[in-house]
C-alpha cells in the first residue's frame, strides 16, 4: 500500500502564505470501471512565488501540466507532486486515475448486497480530497468548486450545489454541479447512484434527501419527522445566529458504511444511513438522530461560513455544534429531553476521555498534521467542549453569547479564524476578561474529581495531578431525606467546600451536570441507591448513573455493588445500546468482572423491568433486547428465534433475530454454517454486519480465523464489518481460544498499520486489541507494544487501550471479593 505524506501544520503556514486559490474544476468520470474513476483537475491560483507542490494520490498520474508546459510525472512523491512557481497568476492541470475506495474515504463505493446496486459518495475529510481530485489540501486554501461528473444514466447526482444535467447519451449522462461559494477542500463531496430522492421547501430553502433503493421505504416512512426536524432547525438557527444559511439547495443524503455519524459538506450533509430505521427504533435512537440532524446543520455557520485556520481549532467546529445541536433539538422540536440524551450517549465518552494519558486541552490541542488531528475528533473535543461552551453561555447570557457569535460570523464570513478571533469577539460584546476562563476550562486538559467527605463534612476538589488547575465548579447537589430528592446549589472554591447534608442522606454530587468533573458516589451513597433508583427523575437517574460508571473506571466503586444496582433497577431507560451506553457497558465490562452469578442477577432483574413496561412501548423494546443479551438459557433463546414467547408488543423483525443468533452464538449454541444461511436468506448490509459480529463472538477457532483475516486484509470488507469481527473476536470466557490471538496481535501490529490506512487503522487497533486479557503476560506485552514505531494514530488507540486494560486490572486488584468469571454463561 502506497505511503503518503500528511501535511504539518509548518507546512500548511508556509503554503497558506504563499498561495491564493481563485477556482477549481474538476471533471469526474464514474463509468470507466468498478475499482477506479477519471479525475482531470483544473487549479487557478496566484503565487508569491518560490517552491511549493499539490496534492495527489492517485492510482496512474497521466499528465500534469504547469501554465501549459507538462510537468514530469515521475517526481510524484507520496502525494506530493512538486511545484516551482514564478510570482503572479497560475493555472495547474491534473489528469489522473483515482481508486473508488471501501474504507468509507475518499470516493468511497459500496454495493447493497439487497439489490447488487453500487452507490458512491465522497468523503474529503480530513486528508482524503487528494485521492479524488488534485488540490491544495489544506482548510485555510479556500476557493469555489465547479464539477462536471459523468455518471451511468440511471443514476441521481447531487454535491455541494445544484446539480444541472448538460449532456447525455445512451449509458451515461453529464451533470454539472456549481460553482459553489468559496470551501475547503475537505468539504468537497459527491453523492451518485441509483438513490431515490425526496423534496421539500421551507423559507426559500429547497430541502432534499436522499437513500439507496433498499433505505427507500424507510426514507419515505420517516420523512415527516425528518423535514420538521430540518425545518425546525432551521427556524431556531437563523433566530440565534442571525445571519441566513449560505449554501443554496440543503440535501441530505443517507449513505452506507459511513465511517462517521455524518458530515457537514455544504450544502450536501452525508449521514449513516443506519439511522433510517428498518424497523423498530426507540426514543434515544432518533433523539441521537434529530441532534445529529441539527449538529450538521449548525456546522453551516461554525466550520463552513467560518472554518478554523487549522485543525488545532477543530473545537470551534465541533463543540459549538454539539452544544448549539443539542440546544437546538431541545428548546424547538419534540425532544425537549435531549439533554438527558446527551448525558447518556455523550458526558461518559468525553470524561472517560479526558482522564486518558492521551488527553488534550478542547483548545489549542497541538495538531502537528491532519493525521494526528484525526484522533482530536473524540469526546473532549465534542463533550467537554460543549460542556463548557454550555458553562460559558450561562455565565455571559445569551444576549452577549450570541452577539459576539453574530460579530464572529460577519467579520470572517467564507472565510478562517482562530479562537483569538472568537474570544474578541466575545470582548467586544461585552463578555469582559475571559482569559482566567480559557486557562482553567480550554486549555488545561483532565477533569476534577469531587468527592464527598462525609466525615469531615467537606466537598473536596482535586484536579488531575498531570495538569494542575483551580477551577471554581458550580453545581447542583441533590440529597434524599424525608421528602425525596431535594436539589441546591453548591460552589465550589477551593481544594475543599463545607457541605453538611443530614447524616446517612444519600448524595449526590453534580446533579444536573452543570459542570465538567467526575463526581463518584461516596459508599452510603452507593449502598442506598438500589433502593432509590426509582425514585429519581430522569436527568437525576441519568447523572447518578454517569456518576457510578465513572467511578467503577477510577476503581472506587466495586462492581458487585454496580451488580447490586443493576439486578434491582437496570437501566432501561438509556434506550440505546452502542458499545457507549448503559446497559451493554453492565453486560460487557461489569459483569466480567463482578462476582459469580451476576449474569443472571442482571438478568432476572431486567425480567422484572420487563414486567413494569407497557406492551408496545419503547421501554419494552429496549429491555427485551437486553434480556436476549443476558440470557444463557438455551431453550428460551429457541424459543424466541422461533417466534414463541416473545414479550407482547415486540415482534421478532431482522434486527431481534441477528440479536438473538449472535447470543446464541456467543454461547455456542449455534454456528458458522447457521449464520452463514440466515445471511443468504436476507442479503442486507445490516445482516452482512451482525453476522461478521456473530461468527467472530463463536467459541471455535473457525470464528476466531474468520476475525483474524478481516484484520489481516485477507478478505477485504468495509470498516463496519472489521470493527464489528474485531470487537467480537474477545469474550469473557474464551480465553483459552483467544490467547494465540492476543500473542499475534502485537507481534502483527506494524503489518496490520500498515494494510489499513486512516479512519479505518485506528478502528482496526482499537477493536482488535485483547481488552478481555487482564493476565500480566499480556499486560506486559502491551506495555511493550507501545514502544513501536507506529504512525501517530494507530499509537494514539494503542495507548487507549492500554489504559483501559490498566484500569480494568486495577478493578479486579482493588475488589478481589469480586471473583473474575471465566464463565462465558455466568
Amino acid at each position: 500500500m502506497a505511503t503518503w505524506r500528511s501535511l504539518t501544520r509548518d507546512e500548511a503556514i508556509q503554503r497558506g502564505a504563499q498561495l491564493s486559490i481563485t477556482s477549481y474544476d474538476v471533471r469526474l468520470d464514474l463509468t470507466t470501471d468498478d475499482t477506479t474513476f477519471r479525475s482531470i483537475t483544473t487549479i487557478r491560483f496566484t503565487s508569491t512565488g518560490g517552491p511549493t507542490f499539490a496534492d495527489v494520490r492517485p492510482t496512474a498520474l497521466h499528465r500534469a501540466a504547469l501554465d501549459g508546459a507538462v510537468l514530469d510525472t515521475g517526481t510524484l512523491d507520496r502525494g506530493r507532486l512538486p511545484l516551482d512557481l514564478s510570482p503572479g497568476n497560475h493555472e495547474l492541470v491534473v489528469d489522473a486515475t483515482m481508486p473508488f475506495r471501501n474504507d468509507g474515504e475518499g470516493l468511497h463505493r459500496s454495493i447493497d448486497p439487497a439489490d447488487g446496486e453500487a452507490y458512491i459518495y465522497g468523503m474529503s475529510f480530513m486528508d482524503a480530497a487528494p485521492t479524488i481530485f488534485a488540490c491544495f489540501d489544506q482548510p485555510d486554501l479556500k476557493a469555489p468548486y465547479t464539477m462536471h461528473v459523468t455518471a451511468p444514466d440511471d443514476w441521481l447526482v447531487v454535491g455541494n450545489a445544484r446539480a444541472e444535467e448538460i449532456g447525455d447519451d445512451d449509458a451515461a449522462r453529464e451533470w454539472r454541479i456549481g460553482p459553489t461559494p468559496r470551501l475547503s477542500t475537505y468539504f468537497v463531496t459527491l453523492v451518485a447512484g441509483p438513490y431515490e430522492h425526496l423534496a421539500e421547501e421551507h423559507d426559500g430553502i429547497r430541502l432534499t434527501m436522499s437513500a439507496r433503493a433498499s433505505k427507500a421505504r424507510a426514507l419515505e416512512e420517516q420523512a415527516d419527522e425528518l423535514f420538521t426536524l430540518t425545518r425546525q432547525s432551521f427556524d431556531e438557527l437563523h433566530r440565534l445566529f442571525g445571519s441566513r444559511y449560505a449554501f443554496g439547495d440543503y440535501h441530505q443524503a443517507f449513505v452506507p458504511e459511513f465511517n462517521a455519524g455524518a458530515m457537514e459538506n455544504p450544502g450536501c450533509i452525508t449521514i449513516r444511513d443506519q439511522l433510517l430505521y428498518d424497523g423498530p427504533s426507540t426514543h434515544a435512537d432518533r433523539s441521537y438522530r434529530a441532534t445529529l440532524i441539527a449538529h450538521e446543520m449548525a456546522h453551516q455557520w461554525f466550520g463552513n461560513l467560518v472554518t478554523p485556520q487549522w485543525w488545532d481549532d477543530l473545537w470551534l467546529n465541533e463543540s459549538f455544534a454539539e452544544y448549539v445541536g443539542y440546544r437546538v433539538i431541545a428548546d424547538a422540536t419534540a425532544y425537549h429531553d435531549a439533554w438527558v440524551d446527551q448525558s447518556y450517549s455523550r458526558r461518559v465518552w468525553g470524561l472517560t476521555a479526558d482522564q486518558r494519558p492521551t488527553t488534550h486541552p478542547v483548545a489549542g490541542n497541538g495538531a502537528v498534521d491532519a493525521l494526528a488531528a484525526l484522533q482530536d475528533f473524540d469526546g473532549i473535543s465534542y463533550a467537554r467542549g460543549s460542556n463548557v461552551l454550555r458553562q460559558l453561555a450561562e455565565r455571559l447570557g445569551d444576549d452577549v453569547f450570541f452577539t459576539g457569535v453574530r460579530d464572529h460570523f460577519e467579520r470572517h464570513r467564507f472565510g478562517n479564524a482562530t479562537m483569538h478571533d472568537l474570544f474578541a469577539s466575545w470582548t467586544r460584546a461585552g463578555a469582559g476578561d475571559l482569559d482566567g476562563f480559557v486557562d482553567d476550562w480550554l486549555r488545561t486538559p483532565g477533569p476534577d474529581v469531587l468527592t464527598f467527605d462525609r466525615a469531615a463534612g467537606l466537598v473536596r476538589r482535586t484536579p488531575p495531578a498531570a495538569f494542575p488547575a483551580d477551577r471554581r465548579h458550580r453545581i447542583t447537589v441533590a440529597t434524599h431525606g424525608p421528602d425525596g430528592w431535594q436539589r441546591e446549589p453548591l460552589e465550589l472554591v477551593g481544594p475543599a467546600t463545607p457541605y453538611s447534608p443530614p447524616p446517612e442522606a444519600a448524595v449526590l454530587l453534580d446533579a444536573d451536570e452543570t459542570t465538567w468533573a467526575v463526581a463518584p458516589p461516596d459508599p452510603v451513597t452507593m449502598a442506598a441507591l438500589p433502593r432509590l433508583t426509582r425514585t429519581l427523575d430522569p436527568q437525576l437517574r441519568a447523572s447518578m448513573w454517569n456518576n457510578v460508571r465513572l467511578g467503577f473506571a477510577n476503581a472506587t466503586v466495586d462492581p458487585a455493588a454496580v451488580v447490586d444496582l443493576a439486578a434491582v433497577a437496570p437501566p432501561i431507560e438509556d434506550t440505546a445500546d452502542s458499545r457507549k451506553h448503559l446497559l451493554p457497558w453492565v453486560l460487557g465490562t461489569v459483569v466480567p468482572l463482578a462476582p459469580a452469578g451476576s449474569l443472571d442477577r442482571v438478568h432476572l432483574g431486567l425480567r422484572a423491568a420487563l414486567e413494569r413496561t407497557q406492551a408496545g412501548s419503547e421501554l419494552r423494546l429496549s429491555t427485551f433486547r437486553a434480556l436476549v443479551a443476558s440470557c444463557s438459557d438455551a431453550e428460551a433463546l429457541a424459543s424466541w428465534a422461533a417466534d414463541h414467547g416473545i414479550a407482547d408488543g415486540v415482534d421478532l423483525d431482522d434486527d431481534l433475530a441477528w440479536r438473538i443468533r449472535r447470543r446464541q452464538a456467543r454461547l455456542g449454541l449455534t454456528g458458522k454454517a447457521e449464520l452463514d444461511a440466515a445471511l443468504d436468506a436476507g442479503p442486507t448490509s445490516h445482516a452482512l454486519v451482525e453476522h461478521a459480529a456473530a461468527v467472530a463472538s463463536l467459541p471455535t477457532a473457525e470464528g476466531k480465523d474468520f476475525a483474524w483475516s478481516r484484520l489481516m486484509g485477507e478478505v477485504s470488507v468495509a470498516m463496519y464489518e472489521i470493527e464489528a469481527a474485531g470487537y467480537d473476536l474477545w469474550q469473557p470466557g474464551q480465553q483459552h481460544l483467544t490467547q494465540g490471538y492476543a500473542g499475534a496481535y502485537f507481534d502483527q501490529l506494524p503489518t496490520v498499520v500498515a494494510h489499513h490506512q486512516g479512519w479505518v487503522q485506528a478502528v482496526a487497533v482499537e477493536a482488535y486489541f485483547p481488552i478481555t486479557h487482564l493476565d500480566d503476560a499480556t499486560y506486559a506485552r502491551a506495555r511493550a507494544a507501545l514502544t513501536l514505531d507506529l504512525p501517530a494514530a494507530a499509537l494514539r488507540r494503542l495507548r487507549e487501550q492500554v489504559d483501559e486494560l490498566e484500569r480494568r486490572r486495577a478493578v479486579a486488584a482493588a475488589f478481589p471479593a469480586s471473583r473474575v468469571s471465566t464463565d462465558p454463561a455466568d
